[in-house]
């Protein structure tokens, strides 16, 4: 697979009907590796073993219902409190980060309503935080820590 801009972190894998598989950290169990399945392992190691953001509160591809369609978004982390800390949009690294992309997780965001906002092809990586009172958000140059 192609060398991603995150660190270096090692991946379980395997191969089973002649497909590659990577062990997935949240499910625990070996899924497809697909390039945006590449994105999504990397993003969980950076959050978890960079930013310290526990496994426990962190949440995969999970259905939502948005204006009637049914959507899933990449990756969810929650604040103690269950309310969503971090929602993260990940695509394929062939696949250009466009205004596309940020309108399909402020979609998302409309119904989740996360403080902060990440999305990524593994190669650019964009985070901003929400300010909701003043209906707007910022960019920032990294994702902060997890703090509980």
């Amino acid at each position: 697979m192609q060398s991603l801009n995150f660190p270096r972190y090692t991946f379980r894998f395997k191969n089973s009907q002649n497909s590659a598989l990577i062990f997935d950290m949240i499910c625990k169990k070996f899924v497809v590796l697909t390039p945006e399945e590449w994105v999504r392992q990397h993003t969980l190691m950076f959050l978890t073993t960079e930013k310290k953001y526990p496994l426990s509160h962190t949440n995969i591809e999970k259905q939502i219902s948005y204006n009637g369609l049914k959507k899933r978004y990449d990756i969810v982390v929650f604040n103690p409190d269950g309310s969503i800390h971090l929602l993260v949009e990940c695509k394929a690294p062939h696949i250009n980060i466009s205004q596309t992309t940020f309108d399909q997780i402020a979609q998302y965001n409309f119904k989740l309503n996360a403080t902060y906002l990440m999305v990524t092809n593994g190669l650019e990586h964009y985070i901003c935080k929400m300010l909701f009172k003043e209906e707007k958000y910022k960019f920032l140059k990294e994702i902060p820590e997890f703090s509980r």
